[in-house]
């Protein structure tokens, strides 16, 4: 199935863009080539962007904390594994220490660091980071493989704890909710959701259904437009027949 989820609010927008952003940086830094690692590195720059924002760890200690008291009210329940409970627990607050540890400014340590600003600053302009605008940056790529693995993943190291944090979050919204399936008549869907609190609807489809969903939404109402996948055109199309999919509604 090929899921696409469409948040609700700023917050778990947030945390889905983290999510991606440091998926990708890991999965560069990994690499042997220097453009990969100038990828990772450019990448690690957005997770800065996106990280700045000045509540976003307190937002994240206070749903870990309110999701270990809710899972402090299942101790003794004989329908609950208490091993499986006492290592969500366990992760859980290892999760808050870690990011009650961080101190200053999230990824200040990277502001302070100016030969990585003065990249991460050309990095904005298309084509700026040539060796003749950052020689020294040219110089960097042009070391061992290791050395630029090592630094890599020394600059991201210290933002792990706000990582693992989120993927704790999105993993129990995404366990949140059940599918439930539906079918798009003439591509085109509208539920009344009569102002639930939802926080993330996930829409499922085979992957060999030629549709590609548009999701808008507040608490109130649910409207899915089926697309056709693009194939040249300048505008994206609307199916003229029924797509069937999966929908799953997420809350914490």
């Amino acid at each position: 199935m090929i899921t696409y989820e469409y948040p609700f609010n700023e917050r778990i927008r947030t945390l889905l863009r983290l999510e991606d952003l440091f998926e990708k940086t890991a999965y560069f830094a990994q690499a042997d080539g220097q453009l990969e690692h100038h990828t990772a590195l450019v990448t690690m720059f957005e997770i800065l962007e996106v990280a700045g924002r000045a509540d976003l760890k307190m937002d994240l200690i206070q749903e870990l904390e309110r999701q270990r008291q809710t899972l402090l009210a299942y101790r003794n329940n004989p329908d609950i594994s208490e091993e499986a409970l006492s290592g969500a627990l366990y992760e859980i607050e290892q999760s808050s220490a870690s990011l009650l540890a961080m101190t200053g400014k999230m990824g200040q340590y990277l502001r302070d660091n100016d030969w990585l600003m003065g990249i991460k600053s050309r990095a904005a302009i298309p084509g700026g980071v040539c060796e003749f605008d950052l020689p020294s940056y040219h110089w960097w790529l042009h070391r061992p493989t290791e050395v630029r693995q090592d630094a890599l993943s020394g600059w991201l190291k210290p933002m792990i704890p706000l990582r693992d944090a989120a993927a704790i979050v999105l993993r129990l919204l995404r366990s949140s909710g059940r599918p439930k399936n539906y079918t798009a008549i003439n591509g085109q869907f509208q539920l009344n959701l009569g102002g639930t609190a939802a926080q993330m609807v996930r829409v499922s489809l085979d992957p060999d259904e030629p549709a590609i969903p548009e999701v808008s939404a507040n608490k109130y109402f649910l409207n899915i437009r089926f697309t056709k996948p693009p194939a040249g055109e300048i505008k994206a199309r609307g199916c003229e027949r029924d797509v069937v999919f999966d929908l799953t509604f997420c809350n914490l």
